[in-house]
């Protein structure tokens, strides 16, 4: 039973991340009741808060999609670009700003189709930029179509007899890439994805994150899985924590941190050593 001094301080907190909206956004959001995302950008909030990063310090950077619509309705220095281009602009921001804490919101569509190319440098550059990307299996603002990571034979609107295509596997695709914080949660995993969210923003180089996200009205609906709660509990069922390799191997996703570096060099750091070599041979 929860005691007056829990619900106080559960109020408190819940004041304070509500402080984080934009108030004269149109609320409800444009997402669909049961979203993945809205449990996504409450996770975001908790993770900054717990850092105690001030807003002006935080960059958020999205492309354009569902999920890209979260910076709009958050509290901080913001930028909605254009189409797969999200990680362009989050480069340039970060040279001109390395101050700040960027962070790109991005899908599986905007991010592995279009963008993918500079998602792929911008993990070999190793810039510090914390990439979150929400999987959902599908194109859901614009109608349902097959993305990157449609799983083969999967439904969508335009692969109406099942997608005959193989899927990417993002986090792979990241490691592979070069990026030096790679890991994986699910919009179920609430608490694991507070804590993997604040590693991610904390590690200084490219962090990628991938959320397994539910999206019922049209992957959920297309392929006969039943409700968001259908679909979160799926994600409890066919997960498994990091390490425990016999499960993975019986098809089940491993969840948590998959791989971290701290040896290699940022990409940023490495370009103001060059700044700072050229001016003192200027002075000298």
């Amino acid at each position: 039973m929860t005691t007056t001094a829990e619900s106080v301080a559960e109020q408190r907190r819940s004041d304070v991340h509500l402080s984080y909206l934009r108030p004269h956004k149109k609320f409800p959001n444009l997402w669909c009741p049961g979203c993945g995302n809205g449990i996504v950008m409450s996770s975001l909030v908790r993770a900054i808060d717990k850092l105690g990063l001030p807003r002006d310090e935080v960059a958020l950077v999205s492309g354009i999609g569902c999920s890209s619509r979260m910076p709009v309705y958050l509290d901080f220095q913001a930028l909605h670009t254009t189409h797969g281009r999200a990680l362009a602009f989050a480069t340039g921001v970060k040279f001109a700003r390395p101050d700040l804490k960027v962070i790109v919101i991005t899908g599986d569509g905007d991010a592995l189709s279009i963008g993918g190319n500079h998602l792929i440098h911008a993990c070999r550059r190793n810039i510090d930029i914390t990439t979150i990307l929400i999987n959902n299996y599908i194109y859901g603002m614009t109608g349902g179509q097959v993305s990157p990571t449609t799983p083969s034979g999967a439904y969508a609107t335009t692969t109406p007899f099942g997608n005959t295509e193989k899927h990417f596997e993002p986090c792979d695709l990241a490691k592979g890439a070069g990026a030096t914080f790679v890991a994986r949660t699910t919009v179920y995993h609430t608490p694991q994805m507070d804590r993997v969210l604040a590693d991610a923003i904390a590690h200084h180089g490219f962090s990628f994150v991938e959320v397994l996200s539910n999206c019922h009205t049209y992957f959920g609906r297309l392929n006969r899985l039943g409700s968001a709660t259908a679909l979160l509990q799926m994600f409890k069922e066919k997960t498994t924590s990091v390490g425990k390799t016999e499960e993975s191997a019986n098809g089940k996703i491993p969840i948590g941190v998959l791989h971290r570096d701290l040896e290699t060099t940022e990409l940023c750091d490495e370009y103001q050593k060059i700044v700072d070599s050229l001016s003192k041979g200027k002075q000298g």
